[in-house]
């Protein structure tokens, strides 16, 4: 398809083995190993020396348990796509090819004075979901709810409807919100399906303003329901298309390689971490209650520093932790694909900064709640996976530390060989991140190691500031930044003050357990201050 002028390859459309697999490519994996093991003879290699080998041991011990714990990972996966979901899948398509379709397509959208030709993408790939689930003899309605904070798209969607779906029966209902925000605009959206009464068992689509289903994803995941009457929600696969500078297409491919593995590997204990905004399915059962709707346009955490305040973005959080709640099932539908349309103005990098901030605070706001819900409230293996994911931010940072004041402190040779121990482990994650991914991308090995780090990063600064949230996506909206009274000076000063004192206790924590640092005996202590 075309957007703003540029063409950009369809993310959904199978890349052939050998095409992906290309000797050029194997020939450059090749090279970058030999080079690898070239510099390994060549340069010095200090790891092993008596006085800092602590450090080696430390940095390969964590190393080893990340990269089981990713080796677990892609287990899980594999046996979810290769062995359980093919099961699901099958009775789906089998019930589909039957002549069932449901009661009535939704899909409720939200966007905000969204580029033309993304929003006119976006309506197409609905409509094709519509087409397809019409049989001879007897038609799907659907409709189409637009959670709306702007006339202009409104108007768009509703000429672009009639240019191209007026032989369909679609019903196109607009829900203007009074308060900004996309919480708020999908809140009115279910208070107004609620009111209309939809059917327990009725299927709505939540999805983004930017986000093109492909072909065949809406009826993969319907019939999924279905088949399975227990199945309350699931998330589909997510690609992207960026109009902007190439590593930054580089790095989203990445991250949706690592989501497309890690998602698989949590639905296998039939949950998932996150129903996605971009696109996700749910039955009706939940999501016109009262509780859903008010959790989600009104979510907020009492937090002992920053008080009583409302989440800002977050949306999939709160709904994912609603159904938590409710003990209930929900999968990833891995060969169910769409995309999204990232068309990158002003900088690229301000632009990825913003989007660990909101991630990772979305992430840690609701943390700690669910893992407070305890291994009995879900599958063990979820809530272990929600540690893992509080632990690992502090973990990630402890292997830098080390080699930087190894470094510092024994010499650069040591920089030198840690540099090389990256570029071998990266490579070997990547690897494995290149079967989920479309292309083969050498970036992946650079871009990962920047990518843990900065995640690493951002979320340590967040920590102790959960309540400033902004997100440019909406009209550039900002919660936390505005109060300049002398409480919020303080708290302020507070969040400083406990981020700088957990890198500190970090660094010389690390630097004093593997020796790089002598720490004097309490009575030598003693002896100098009584002289």
């Amino acid at each position: 398809m075309i957007v703003s002028g540029a063409a950009f390859d369809d993310p959904t459309k199978p890349v052939r083995w050998r095409e992906k697999w290309s000797p050029q490519v194997l020939f450059n994996i090749f090279v970058y190993l030999g080079l690898c093991v070239f510099f390994l003879n060549v340069l010095p290699n200090r790891i092993w020396d008596k006085d800092i080998e602590q450090v080696t041991y430390v940095i390969v011990i964590l190393g080893i348990w990340r990269y089981a714990w990713w080796f677990t990972h892609a287990v899980r996966a594999r046996a979810y796509q290769h062995l359980v979901y093919p099961k699901l899948a099958a009775r789906a398509a089998e019930l589909w090819d039957s002549g069932w379709r449901p009661r009535h397509m939704h899909f409720m959208m939200t966007t905000f004075r969204e580029d033309r030709e993304v929003t006119e993408a976006v309506v197409r790939g609905i409509i094709t979901q519509v087409r397809e689930a019409q049989q001879p003899g007897q038609p799907v309605a659907a409709t189409i709810w637009l959670g709306s904070g702007d006339i202009y798209d409104e108007s768009l969607i509703e000429r672009f409807l009639t240019l191209i779906a007026s032989d369909l029966d679609i019903t196109f209902r607009i829900i203007r919100q009074n308060v900004p925000g996309k919480r708020m605009a999908i809140a009115l959206v279910l208070r107004a399906m609620s009111r209309l009464g939809l059917h327990k068992d009725d299927l709505v689509v939540f999805m983004d303003g930017d986000f093109v289903i492909a072909p065949g994803n809406v009826r993969r995941c319907l019939s999924l329901f279905a088949a399975d009457p227990v199945l309350q929600a699931c998330t589909t696969h997510e690609a992207v298309q960026v109009q902007g500078p190439w590593w930054m297409q580089s790095w989203l491919n990445m991250r949706f390689a690592q989501r497309h593995l890690a998602m698989q590997s949590h639905a296998l204990s039939n949950r998932v971490l996150t129903l996605t905004g971009r696109m996700s399915v749910f039955r009706a059962h939940h999501i016109t209650r009262h509780e859903f709707i008010r959790l989600l346009e009104a979510d907020y955490l009492d937090h002992w520093l920053w008080g009583k305040f409302r989440f800002l973005s977050g949306d999939d959080k709160s709904t994912w932790y609603y159904l938590l709640k409710q003990n209930a099932k929900m999968l990833y539908v891995p060969d169910a694909t769409g995309y999204t349309i990232e068309i990158i103005k002003g900088s690229a990098w301000t632009r990825m900064v913003e989007n660990f901030r909101r991630w990772s605070g979305n992430m840690l706001r609701n943390g700690a709640r669910a893992i407070a819900l305890g291994p009995r409230a879900m599958p063990f293996y979820i809530w272990w996976c929600l540690i893992d994911q509080r632990v690992a931010m502090w973990t990630m940072l402890v292997s830098p530390v080390l080699a930087i004041c190894a470094g510092l402190i024994k010499g650069t040779d040591y920089l030198l060989s840690y540099a090389i121990y990256l570029a071998i482990t990266r490579m070997l994650l990547s690897m494995l991140l290149f079967t989920y991914s479309r292309r083969v991308d050498l970036n992946y090995v650079w871009i990962l190691y920047v990518n843990q780090i900065l995640n690493a990063s951002v979320k340590l600064y967040i920590l102790w500031r959960l309540s400033k949230q902004k997100w440019a996506n909406r009209g550039n909206q900002k919660a936390g930044f505005a109060d300049n009274d002398w409480l919020a000076k303080f708290r302020d000063g507070m969040a400083m003050y406990l981020t700088v004192l957990s890198v500190a206790v970090l660094t010389l924590g690390t630097i004093i357990y593997t020796k790089l640092m002598d720490v004097p005996y309490w009575n030598m202590v003693a002896h100098l201050a009584t002289g």
